[in-house]
């Protein structure tokens, strides 16, 4: 059993910034690798950014060179700055995880999902 909790969604002007973060707690073994994607209405789920475990970051090509995603592995944790937000960056963001979790006397790797958390670009 395995949460991740976003946090840092709100409302700014387009121009602004914001912090997202996301925890994962649980029954972890070990975390593969961890990533961001949003979801505007009417549309389907997005990736914005992602980074494997050992390996650098990728991103949308709508969102690189504004926004940065960096990982605390000994924290289980994910943080995507966003800068110079736009309108159309308005979603909800949903923090991903592929995780390695001890099931019985196996490990298998699932892939857990945040709540999300929303994000409104408006002036």
């Amino acid at each position: 059993q395995v949460q991740l909790v976003e946090s840092g969604g709100g409302l700014v002007q387009p121009g602004g910034s914001l912090r997202l973060s996301c925890a994962a707690s649980g029954n972890i073994f070990s975390i593969n690798a961890m990533r961001w994607y949003r979801q505007a209405p009417g549309k389907e789920r997005e990736l914005v950014a992602g980074i494997i475990t050992g390996g650098s970051p990728n991103y949308a090509d709508s969102v690189k060179g504004r926004f940065t995603i960096s990982r605390d592995n000994a924290k289980n944790t994910v943080v995507l700055q966003m800068n110079s937000l736009k309108p159309e960056d308005t979603a909800v963001y949903y923090c991903n995880a592929d995780v390695n979790v001890k099931i019985f006397s196996s490990y298998n790797q699932r892939a857990y999902w945040g709540q999300g958390t929303q994000v409104t670009v408006s002036s």
